[in-house]
């Protein structure tokens, strides 16, 4: 199954002095995702959790609602050079009633490790309307739960630790206990395979949730949000403008800058309580 890191060796340098070793970098790798034996799109992350990427990602998309809309996912043979499977092509079979993807979901030739929506086919396929709604979600997170998430995060990647190369994205209660933490070269990519793991144990929608996210907040991280349920958006970095229009059109609550004790809400302040 794909590696996580690779090792590879380099010099380094410190006051004029160099000397050689071996690093560990992240692996990047692209995964094509199949629907029904049709290409949908090529994605580059980090091997592993494939099955929840193709789940979050057809979640975030509006092509599923929950675990049954799915009957198969499996990898399709594919060999590299050392003769071996890659498991970078994984076919998704839908179930029986469930419609395929609209053509404005296909990408039109790959979706980058930074970007998840760049590719649409068409600008009217990037806003989507959610089925579950987190508008009328009622539950409230203490400003200090809040401000131990990053923390929280933090100890759970295990592959930055070694790499210091890769995103990371975590599901927690409103208690700040977490669900599930994924890290992947793409912060899209490490959203899709947490909302994946959500969809797999039949926990769509995510009422009573945080989504935690090392970077920022992007316009595709509200909506991946907002199509599976969540009410609490939170990023250590800040969000873009049209995240925080949509944060608030979808009934998101969106908090940035979450550093140390401080933060900024953007939208949704009436589920933050100090």
């Amino acid at each position: 199954m794909g590696r996580v890191t690779v090792r590879r060796p380099v010099v380094t340098y410190a006051r004029r002095t160099s000397r050689k070793r071996v690093d560990a970098l992240a692996a990047e790798e692209p995964l094509e995702l199949r629907v029904g034996g049709k290409a949908l799109t090529v994605t580059m992350r980090t091997p592993g959790h494939d099955v929840e990427l193709a789940h979050g990602f057809l979640l975030g998309e509006g092509v599923i609602d929950d675990v049954r809309d799915i009957s198969v996912a499996r990898f399709c043979e594919g060999t590299g050079p050392d003769g071996l499977n890659t498991y970078n092509v994984l076919d998704v079979t839908l179930a029986e009633g469930v419609a395929p993807p609209e053509a404005g979901v296909e990408r039109n030739f790959y979706t980058t490790s930074s970007c998840g929506v760049c590719g649409k086919a068409a600008l009217d396929a990037v806003k989507l309307k959610t089925r579950h709604s987190p508008a009328a979600d009622r539950s409230t997170v203490d400003v200090d739960v809040l401000a131990s998430l990053p923390d929280e995060l933090r100890k759970r990647q295990k592959v930055f630790a070694s790499t210091g190369g890769l995103h990371a994205a975590g599901l927690f209660t409103t208690a700040g206990e977490a669900l599930v933490v994924r890290e992947d070269v793409g912060r899209h990519n490490a959203v899709d395979k947490v909302l994946g793991w959500a969809v797999l144990q039949n926990r769509i929608p995510l009422a009573g949730a945080i989504l935690m996210v090392s970077g920022r907040a992007s316009f595709e991280l509200v909506q991946k949000a907002a199509m599976a349920g969540v009410p609490v958006l939170s990023a250590v970095s800040a969000p873009s403008s049209l995240a925080a229009d949509l944060a608030e059109e979808q009934g998101v609550t969106l908090v940035g800058f979450l550093r140390g004790d401080s933060m900024n809400v953007y939208t949704g302040h009436h589920r933050v309580t100090a």
